[in-house]
C-alpha cells in the first residue's frame, strides 16, 4: 500500500488527483495540503510513503517543502513534483533537492499512476524524453557555475555507467550496452553513488551534466579533470 500526500494550492487540481489516486487499491491518500507549510506539517504527522507536491505554492513552495519533508523523514518519504509547464524553471532545482521526478499536471491517468508507483518504489522518473530535455536545458543554462561534483575518483567504467544513466538507460540496457551482468552494473552504480554522494538516479543525471559527461541534445562530453 502506497500512503500518499497531495499538495496543490488549486483545489480543483488537488481534488482531481486525490479522487483519481483514491480509485486504486494499492494507494491510500493520507492527507491533502493547499500550500507548502501545510504539506510539511501533514507529512510530519502522517509520514506518507509519497508526497505529490506542486512546485509553485504559496507560503512555502514545493521545492522548499520537499527539502524539509525529505530531511525530516530521512528520505523515507519520496517526493514527486507537479508542474504546469514542461519548461518550468524550477524543475532542475526540484530534482537537485532530492525529488524523485516530476509530472505535468496534464498527464494522463496511466502516466499519473506510473509516476506515483515508480517514485514511491524509490526509483527516479527519468524515462520520459521531456525529463532528459529539461535537465539538459537547465544544466546548460548554468554552464558558468562550477560543478558541485568531481569525477576524479571515478574509474573509466564507472564514468561510462554514469553517462549511460544520464542518457536514460535502465540497468538492463546498460548491462547490454557494456556486455556485463546486471549485478556488475549495480555494483558500479553503488560505487559511483558513494563516491559522488548521490542519493538516486535523478541526482546522477544532474551530476553527469554538471561534469560535462553529457550535454544538451544527448551528446557525450569530454571528461573533466
Amino acid at each position: 500500500m502506497i500512503r500518499a500526500l497531495v499538495a496543490d494550492d488549486q483545489a480543483v487540481v488537488r481534488t482531481g488527483f486525490v479522487n483519481l489516486l483514491g480509485t486504486q487499491e494499492d494507494i491510500e491518500i493520507v492527507g491533502e495540503a493547499e500550500d507548502g507549510v501545510q504539506a510539511v506539517r501533514i507529512a510530519g504527522e502522517t509520514r506518507p510513503d509519497l508526497a505529490l507536491l506542486d512546485i509553485r505554492m504559496p507560503h512555502k513552495n514545493g521545492i522548499e517543502a520537499a527539502r524539509e519533508i525529505l530531511a525530516a523523514s530521512g528520505g523515507a518519504t519520496k517526493v514527486l513534483m507537479l508542474t504546469t509547464f514542461g519548461l518550468d524553471e524550477y524543475v532542475y532545482d526540484a530534482l537537485a533537492a532530492g525529488a524523485g521526478g516530476f509530472l505535468l499536471k496534464d498527464a494522463t491517468f496511466p502516466e499519473l499512476l506510473h509516476a506515483v508507483r515508480v517514485v514511491a518504489d524509490g526509483n527516479a522518473l527519468l524515462s520520459p524524453e521531456i525529463t532528459k530535455r529539461l535537465i539538459a536545458e537547465f544544466v546548460h543554462a548554468r554552464a558558468s557555475r562550477l560543478p558541485v561534483h568531481s569525477a576524479d575518483d571515478l574509474t573509466a567504467r564507472e564514468t561510462e555507467v554514469l553517462t549511460l544513466i544520464a542518457r536514460g538507460l535502465s540497468n538492463a540496457e546498460i548491462a547490454g550496452r557494456l556486455t556485463i551482468t546486471d549485478h556488475t552494473v549495480k555494483t558500479h552504480i553503488n560505487r559511483l553513488f558513494a563516491k559522488l554522494e548521490l542519493r538516486d538516479r535523478a541526482q546522477a543525471v544532474i551530476a553527469a551534466y554538471e561534469l560535462g559527461l553529457v550535454r544538451a541534445g544527448g551528446e557525450s562530453g569530454a571528461r573533466r579533470r
